[in-house]
């Protein structure tokens, strides 16, 4: 039986990519200004503003999210492998560019935004193995 907590997992990051992703592709330059929210603009602190890089990058996070929500209806482990695999690579890499560039965040601000990216390659990673774990 698949693991309810795997499915949940990737509904969770299904959902979070979407939330992203959508806003991104439909309304780049609200995306831009305003992204996470809450009064914070982690995605401004990278200028210039380019309105096909950031529709590029809600048309992935869009992509990532309907595939992770058809990993969980599906219910496939090979198919839950591949999807967190590219979410997994994808993640990491954005991780490594924001490790070595900071744009003009500083202090919480920074902080946060790394952590928030860190999740992002621990969430997919530990699926991933949690699922493998749940076949034995």
């Amino acid at each position: 039986m698949r693991s309810g907590l795997v499915r949940g997992g990737l509904v969770f990051l299904a959902v979070l990519h979407l939330s992203w992703g959508v806003p991104a592709t439909v309304a780049p330059r609200w995306f831009y200004d305003t992204f996470p929210g809450l009064g914070h603009a982690w995605t401004a602190a990278y200028p210039p503003y380019n309105v096909h890089l950031v529709t590029d990058l809600g048309a992935t996070f869009t992509a990532f999210g309907v595939l992770l929500l058809l990993a969980a209806w599906l219910a496939d482990r090979k198919v839950t492998a591949v999807v967190l695999c590219g979410v997994l690579v994808f993640s990491s890499l954005h991780l490594a560019f924001h490790l070595r560039n900071h744009g003009e965040l500083g202090g919480v601000d920074l902080v946060a935004s790394l952590a928030a990216l860190l999740t992002g390659v621990v969430l997919p990673a530990a699926l991933l193995v949690l699922d493998r774990r749940k076949r034995a």
